[in-house]
């Protein structure tokens, strides 16, 4: 028996669970599905969830990173359960050359700041726990785990059918690195993957710190000893597919957790020295990062379609943005990257009023870029 809901979201990580949340505001019959067991399995669990301000000059993606920092700062302090640690940044520069780049940023600051030793303190800087928020963003959320896809089929209604049984008005796919679903060559991803620890240690942290990896204040006491996280190490192992994080994975060695480890801790007591370690836990996962680092967010481009009314594209004409044809009842939140914790509530949102009330996407985060740029390289690849 097909099952029919208004809205079918693919991917549980923070993504998808933002639009779940904003999309119950005007719905009760929205599903979340994931192949993982639970919430967060993906990057967004192997995720510090650090949020620190984006420094550097204007640009369309410092510009987007403060807006939505400002509005997930808010938006997880509105949660009762005080979710939220605003415990404060120290953002330090990595090098000399980093140092006086760091000089070069301070009329460019969007946040207010202080400076500390060698570095900025951000007092907007904060951490969340994933788990946690997750779980909280998906408390009235019908919820589907374990659940693989493996063929969709749209409809002659313009409907979405997933595996023949499950059937969606409008499908939302926040997949991160898995965008194998729907067949459209310029919708890529490149992954990062990355490990984060938990440490126990006698050492006192009362702030974030960043400099080539970030610390975090202390989460918890414990026998003790204090519980930190540092994270993130940086790999790329193409076209690999996991589930579940916590999994032994061939290519994820045994050699490389400890390699990574080890130098994760080299990194952190360059910031701050940690006396007394014990890694308890590691996390691994791959961030979802777009080929110009912006994330891409609202409906996808029709390539086949498009191409078929207007071929003279492949010759390297240009079109505007609504002589576009898009895949009907079909959008997508990805490419957040390692600010998915900062990006992801503003972005649903913003994904979401769309949906519902037709309000404008920012045009820099539409997949319809991705789109131009490829139809404009396959041309010159055909010459």
């Amino acid at each position: 028996m097909i099952k029919e809901y208004d809205y079918i979201i693919v991917g549980a990580g923070i993504a998808g669970c933002s639009v779940s949340y904003f999309l119950n505001k005007n719905s009760n019959s929205v599903l979340l599905i994931d192949k993982n067991s639970d919430l967060a399995m993906g990057a967004s669990g192997a995720a510090g969830a650090f949020l620190s301000p984006l420094l550097g000059k204007p640009n369309n993606f410092k510009q987007l990173v403060s807006n939505s920092l400002t509005f997930s700062i808010n938006f997880y302090k509105s949660f009762e359960e005080n979710i939220l640690n605003n415990c404060g940044v120290c953002r330090i520069p990595k090098d000399s050359e980093d140092k006086d780049k760091f000089q070069t940023y301070k009329t460019f600051m969007d946040f207010e700041y202080e400076k500390l030793n060698d570095g900025f303190y951000f007092k907007v800087g904060s951490i969340i726990n994933p788990k946690d928020i997750t779980t909280i963003l998906t408390k009235n959320s019908e919820t589907l785990f374990n659940y693989d896809i493996n063929n969709i089929e749209k409809l002659e209604d313009e409907k979405w059918l997933l595996n023949g049984e499950l059937k969606a008005k409008k499908l939302i796919l926040t997949t991160g690195i898995n965008t194998e679903l729907i067949d459209e060559e310029y919708f890529s991803i490149r992954p990062v993957w990355g490990q984060k620890i938990d440490i126990e240690t006698s050492t006192l942290t009362t702030m974030n710190y960043h400099k080539q990896c970030s610390i975090s204040t202390v989460l918890e006491k414990k026998n003790d000893k204090n519980i930190l996280s540092i994270g993130a190490t940086h790999h790329r192992f193409e076209n690999i597919q996991i589930k579940d994080i916590n999994n032994t994975h061939e290519f994820y060695t045994k050699d490389i957790i400890e390699e990574d480890s080890n130098h994760l801790l080299t990194l952190a007591n360059d910031i701050i020295k940690l006396e007394n370690v014990n890694i308890l836990d590691v996390k691994i996962g791959a961030r979802a990062c777009s080929t110009d680092y912006l994330p891409i967010v609202g409906k996808l481009v029709d390539s086949k379609k498009t191409i078929k009314e207007y071929p003279h594209l492949v010759n390297g004409s240009f079109i505007n943005d609504d002589k576009l044809s898009f895949h009907d009842n079909l959008y997508v939140l990805n490419g957040v990257g390692g600010r998915g914790f900062v990006l992801s509530s503003y972005l649903a949102k913003m994904l979401v009023d769309n949906i519902i009330m037709n309000e404008p996407i920012l045009n820099e985060v539409l997949p319809n870029r991705l789109f131009k740029r490829w139809v404009k390289k396959s041309k010159l690849n055909n010459c």
